[in-house]
């Protein structure tokens, strides 16, 4: 079993870890719950990421970015939060 707790001992290297959301709206909510739950160095950034080949804003993806430069964020718990707002988490 898995612990949610917001901070974890898996590295200590520098780790970008992406939110990725279905819309806008879910991101900035994502993004303000984050920092709810977690200690974070600074705020996330939400990004727009067109699919490959589309111009249309429809077919788009909203990244939630939080840095995490010791590698300390609990990585179950960011996928909790994703999972929560309809999205997925990968890491950089």
């Amino acid at each position: 079993m898995t612990s949610a707790s917001p901070f974890s001992s898996q590295s200590s290297d520098p780790v970008r870890h992406l939110l990725v959301l279905p819309d806008r709206d879910a991101a900035e909510e994502a993004a303000e719950e984050a920092g709810r739950r977690f200690i974070l160095d600074d705020d996330p950034e939400i990004v727009r990421e067109a699919l490959a080949g589309e111009d249309d804003a429809e077919d788009a993806q909203w990244l939630v970015v939080i840095d995490d430069p010791d590698g300390e964020l609990d990585r179950a718990a960011l996928r909790e939060l994703a999972e929560e707002y309809d999205g997925w988490t990968e890491v950089e």
